[in-house]
């Protein structure tokens, strides 16, 4: 005698249980089954969104029952996959992604008397936007800088690392963290001089910045107080000589 357990309705999935996707992008989640031969009833399908609130309906996103195909309050840019469900293919597609599509989605298979479940995860994802690079601190030998990169967009967690493009590693001396995008310097000298590449990531895209780093010398302090003195007397002299030519010129104007 068969044992009817062993040959019961069978549903599977080549899709990860969890699926990430970058928003603008199409998804298909895989659904197929496998009816058993036993199963002689009208076949049923339903694709819903599983509530995270276990005391609350899951909601209804498309089935098909009776040969016919429904589409439920929120199943805005989702169908099938197969043109025909009925031939084993159950799969669901949306065609384009939001943030507002993540979610446990659940298909369930129904012909009686077998019936089967299945559960996956989707996670829609925003891509970072371009990031911006900016230097702080100046570009002064022998004093501090640090290098920052931020990207205004982007599902967490973002990724931040900084390299140089064509000057070889960056020095050791320098830090770099990867949560902030920041790069900083605490003793700048021409070894950290060049064109610094900032690349921010997460998982479904990435995106970056370049900037070029100087190292200008200091200006010679010594040399600096010197003219600012030779300029302050020579200005002292100045104002003087002119005292005197307007002195002059009144004892001129008096005399006659």
């Amino acid at each position: 005698m068969t044992n009817r357990c062993t040959e019961a309705m069978q549903v599977t999935s080549t899709s990860p249980r969890t699926i990430q996707k970058a928003e603008g992008e199409s998804v298909t989640l895989g659904c197929s089954y496998t009816p058993s031969p036993f199963d002689t009833g009208e076949l049923d399908i339903e694709w819903s969104v599983v509530s995270p609130d276990t005391t609350q309906k899951d909601q209804m996103l498309i089935s098909y029952t009776s040969g016919n195909k429904y589409l439920h309050d929120l199943a805005k840019g989702l169908s099938f996959a197969a043109g025909d469900p009925s031939a084993g293919d159950a799969s669901l597609s949306i065609a384009v992604l939001s943030p507002a599509h993540t979610a446990t989605y659940q298909c369930k298979v129904k012909k009686s008397p077998g019936v089967d479940t299945l559960k996956m995860s989707l996670v829609v994802m925003v891509k970072p936007s371009v990031p911006k690079c900016w230097v702080e601190g100046g570009e002064l030998v022998g004093e501090a800088a640090s290098l920052h990169c931020q990207s205004t967009e982007g599902s967490t967690p973002l990724k931040y690392t900084w390299r140089r493009e064509i000057a070889g590693p960056i020095p050791s001396a320098a830090t770099q963290n990867s949560a902030t995008g920041e790069l900083k310097i605490s003793n700048h000298s021409l070894s950290f001089a060049g064109i610094y590449i900032c690349e921010v990531n997460n998982a479904v895209g990435s995106e970056r910045c370049r900037i070029n780093l100087k190292a200008n010398k200091s200006p010679n302090r010594a040399a600096v107080i010197v003219g600012t003195t030779v300029g302050s007397l020579l200005l002292i002299f100045i104002l003087l000589v002119f005292h005197r030519a307007s002195l002059l010129e009144v004892q001129q104007q008096t005399s006659l």
